[in-house]
């Protein structure tokens, strides 16, 4: 079966890099040429459009009608609106510890780094500065509004930092096999209704320059369980993490957050440019 999963990942990989060089010869014969010079272009294959747009076998994409219209039990509450992270209490708590799991080497390492930079007043590991997505689950708690749309096949998250995209597919399918899984750094995140609870199970994570808190580094194993519900009347959204990384640290690791409904807030479009940030101590290239 892994086998199989393989095979079909080389194919399609092999795929896109067929298409992509079809592309590029397109955009070259489509350069500017005299009229009698002008090569006819041939138009993309059924096969070749199935890639590009692509197409998953065996279910129906979150927007597909079809899939919006067949009937599900009556979700237990709707994220939909504009939500902000509570730091009434304290700014630090957009951090995910301490207390702190276990760490192993790297995550040591990270923590003694991190302490001699911000002695030395200097930036650690500071990559969402130099424009990285923060990724799953630092863009939770960036101190801009995250704007959600609940449908009943996926919920839609748009955040205000970096206009950066999360979706939580509530459609029954699985987790792409690894095999064939595309990371990314919000990953792959699969939900599903426990009582008055949604869970949403995340993997899939790009690694590069994707840290937690203060520089503490993720690996191909880490993967991240949400038990998300609604309180005090729906104006409260509470989180409780469960993250864990065998390479990185021991057991799990926990952290409990909430966020506030902000209804006179929406998202703003926001491009994240190198320039702006080059001259702010905080974020200075390394």
């Amino acid at each position: 079966m892994r086998g199989d999963a393989s095979k079909r990942g080389a194919e399609r990989r092999a795929a896109w890099r067929d298409v992509a060089g079809g592309l590029a010869v397109a955009m070259l014969l489509f350069a500017p040429a005299a009229p009698a010079q002008q090569a006819t272009v041939p138009g993309l294959t059924p096969a070749q459009i199935e890639r590009l747009s692509q197409r998953h076998d065996g279910y129906l994409g979150a927007l597909a009608p079809r899939n919006l219209a067949k009937k599900r039990p009556r979700p237990p509450f709707d994220l939909t609106g504009t939500w902000f992270v509570d730091l009434r209490h304290s700014f630090l708590d957009f951090m995910f510890g301490p207390p702190y799991p276990e760490f192993y080497a790297a995550g040591q390492q990270a923590l003694q780094e991190a302490a001699a930079a911000r002695a030395a007043g200097k930036p650690y590991r500071d990559s969402i500065g130099q424009c990285y997505p923060p990724g799953m689950p630092m863009i939770m708690t960036r101190v801009w509004p995250i704007s959600m749309v609940q449908l009943p096949t996926v919920i839609y998250m748009l955040f205000g930092f970096d206009n950066s995209m999360r979706f939580i597919y509530l459609d029954g399918r699985p987790h792409t096999d690894p095999d064939l899984a595309i990371p990314s750094y919000n990953g792959e995140s699969i939900g599903h209704w426990e009582g008055d609870t949604l869970v949403v199970h995340t993997r899939y994570f790009v690694t590069r320059e994707h840290w937690i808190d203060m520089g503490l580094p993720v690996s191909d194993d880490f993967e991240i369980t949400e038990r998300i519900r609604l309180l005090e009347h729906g104006q409260t959204l509470q989180i409780e993490y469960i993250m864990t990384d065998p390479q990185n640290w021991k057991g799990e690791w926990r952290s409990t957050k909430r966020w506030l409904r902000a209804d006179y807030s929406d998202i703003p479009e926001v491009e994240c440019l190198p320039n702006l940030n080059q001259s702010l101590p905080s974020t200075a290239a390394p």
